[in-house]
């Protein structure tokens, strides 16, 4: 094993800082109300999706110091920020309000087939099938619908604390395993998808049948349990809107979509298809409503901090997985995934040599199975933060709040990815 440098050491300290500064955000909140003369700066270290692309800043300035300007910038210009690019641009367009509409007309025309009332019918499938929606338009469009849809039809309506943090949980684990139903679809499985050669048939069979049966009894589980608090009041008016979105506009909205999620991989041609969608957007003002720029400009900080300080961190993750039993791995591929991101993980399997199936199939299953537990765990994870965050009464998040909502969707996904 070759020796660890002092740079790399410095990563991992600053990397459990940031881990420990997302579990601390109500402390920077709570100082920004006692001293008001910093109170911006601690209004700003209070919001999570900030914290990483500020420990990200120090990590650089940093390395600056240790190894000089050549080497600080030459590490820098190695990391790919491919990943928060596109989440910036697919959340801005599939919550745009022609996307938004005909996602909410379509998931009401499927609850009216459900036997049960609207509300409930509505909020269901708010965690199932637009999870599943995820392994083909990717996990972070999949999340920003459903948390939009959520955020209007029913956190903004009075749920209580303990419905939110649970839908929260929910809503996170099934849209870290339901993106696994094809081969492009979740940021975990694209990591490893080309070398192994798993293409979309291999995952259905192989996970995304397992995954869509626990996403469907992780929502009907929590439906069932809150549906008494979930059909009090009108919360199934997801969308309000002035007037009708001609469809041609919707299916202008979808072929942008469609192709961001084609060239996913190439930020050149989908930036490109953004400026286009802002420039079309803008001429057709009247059919659109504010884009969420600000909310997915703090995601892809957020996002891009992590592709820096998780890049100087193969040093100890990559050797902690090596040589574990299979099941073992599992389980530490789970609770690697809470405090760091579950892509990562598996990127930094897939430069391993000479793996089993049986340890590809651990490694993987754990990555997505753990990816709703943390706001790191999965990319889409922070997208959900910046929308849903408003629909709570304090403005924000609590982690332990989050660990705790989707302990027991996660559990329901051991069991599927152990026992199917």
């Amino acid at each position: 094993m070759d020796a660890v440098s002092s740079p790399e050491v410095v990563a991992a300290i600053v990397f459990a800082l940031a881990v420990g500064h997302t579990f601390s955000t109500s402390f920077f909140a709570r100082l920004a109300h006692l001293q008001s003369r910093h109170a911006g700066l601690w209004h700003l270290l209070s919001e999570v999706e900030v914290v990483f692309g500020f420990w990200a800043f120090v990590l650089v300035v940093t390395l600056f110091v240790l190894t000089g300007k050549a080497d600080a910038v030459d590490y820098m210009e190695s990391r790919n920020f491919t990943e928060p690019l596109f989440v910036f641009v697919i959340m801005v367009v599939a919550a745009s309000r022609p996307i938004l509409e005909f996602g909410d007309a379509t998931v009401r025309a499927l609850a009216r087939l459900l036997p049960f009332q609207r509300s409930l019918g509505v909020f269901f499938l708010c965690l199932s099938a637009v999870p599943l929606l995820g392994s083909f338009i990717t996990e972070p469009a999949a999340m920003t619908l459903a948390a939009l849809m959520l955020r209007d039809g029913y956190f903004r309506h009075g749920l209580s604390r303990r419905l939110q943090y649970a839908a929260l949980g929910v809503l996170f684990v099934n849209v870290s395993i339901g993106g696994t139903l094809t081969s492009f679809g979740a940021p975990p499985v694209l990591m490893v998808a080309a070398k192994w050669e798993w293409n979309s048939v291999f995952m259905l069979s192989t996970f995304g049948w397992k995954a869509a049966i626990v996403v469907l009894v992780n929502a009907a589980l929590l439906t069932g349990l809150f549906r008494h608090e979930l059909a009090t009041g009108r919360r199934d008016d997801v969308v309000e809107t002035e007037a009708g979105v001609p469809v041609v506009v919707i299916l202008i909205h979808l072929a942008f979509l469609v192709g961001v999620v084609v060239f996913a991989h190439h930020p050149a041609i989908f930036m490109g298809l953004f400026l286009f969608f802002i420039g079309y957007t803008e001429a057709y003002e009247r059919y659109q409503d504010k884009l969420i720029l600000r909310e997915g400009l703090l995601v892809a900080f957020f996002l891009a901090g992590l592709v820096v300080l998780g890049g100087l961190q193969q040093w100890w993750l990559q050797p902690t997985l090596m040589g574990v039993e299979p099941t073992l791995l599992y389980f530490l591929a789970i609770g690697l995934t809470a405090i760091t991101d579950n892509a990562a993980l598996t990127y930094l399997a897939s430069l391993v040599d000479g793996v089993s199936a049986e340890f590809k199939y651990a490694i993987v299953a754990g990555a997505v199975t753990g990816g709703g537990l943390t706001i790191i765990a999965n990319a889409p994870n922070p997208a959900g933060v910046a929308i849903l965050k408003s629909g709570f009464a304090d403005q924000s998040i609590s982690p332990l709040g989050l660990f705790l909502g989707a302990l027991a969707p996660t559990g329901i996904a051991i069991l599927g990815f152990l026992l199917l």
